[in-house]
């Protein structure tokens, strides 16, 4: 049951409560919230490459120079996503840290938060997209989040070496699972969730080896 709340609760925001084709007037903060649920619904659907100010406004019945309001620039209307995506993403997964240090929580659901927001939801396609084009300042919420993350659990489990070493070992397969996963595996004869599979396991493994020199 906490596993599924733990992925309810994932940094995929709650469906706006402003419908994106709503002609009324919104506020400032309603409007750029609901400009931030369509771009990561465009991500989702059609990649980081869909993430322009004019299909936005054409997605949230905006015009274009509203947005420009907003964001600036559609490397600025990526950054808010990746803000957002990451402020949500470091939040649940610190949750499910914390619930299976506890024993309340299978590790496998860190795991899959972390695969399924680099993957499905597309957070690995917009970081090497950004990273192709030379717009690396769009990532720095993202590194500032996972940074943020890695201090408050390394303090409340008193081990911040063993938090970070991890959370760089469980982002950097997630990353590149997003990005070629599943065909790797498959020249390999493998399953297409065999990363998944192998970081669970390399998880794992931490987990039991802390526990011994506890």
């Amino acid at each position: 049951m906490l596993r599924a709340a733990l992925a309810a609760d994932s940094y995929v925001s709650k469906a706006s409560p402003y419908p994106v084709s709503n002609p009324r007037r919104l506020s400032p903060d309603q409007s750029r919230a609901a400009a931030l649920d369509a771009a990561r619904t465009l991500l989702i659907e059609e990649g980081p490459q869909g993430l322009t100010l004019k299909a936005v406004s054409a997605r949230v019945g905006r015009t274009h120079a509203n947005l420009l309001h907003h964001f600036g620039s559609a490397a600025g209307l990526q950054q808010a996503l990746a803000e957002r995506m990451a402020a949500d993403i470091t939040a649940s997964i610190g949750a499910a840290v914390l619930a299976a240090r506890a024993g309340e929580a299978d590790p496998r659901a860190i795991v899959d938060l972390t695969f399924d927001a680099f993957g499905r939801e597309g957070a690995g396609a917009l970081a090497s997209w950004v990273i192709l084009t030379g717009q690396t300042q769009v990532l720095d919420p993202v590194l500032d989040a996972i940074h943020r993350l890695v201090d408050r659990l390394g303090a409340e489990m008193g081990d911040k070496r063993f938090i970070a070493e991890n959370t760089l070992s469980l982002v950097l397969a997630a990353l590149g699972h997003a990005l070629l996963g599943p065909s790797m595996a498959g020249a390999l004869g493998l399953p297409p969730e065999a990363a998944r599979e192998l970081a669970l396991a390399q998880l794992m493994r931490a987990y039991a080896a802390q526990d011994e020199h506890a």
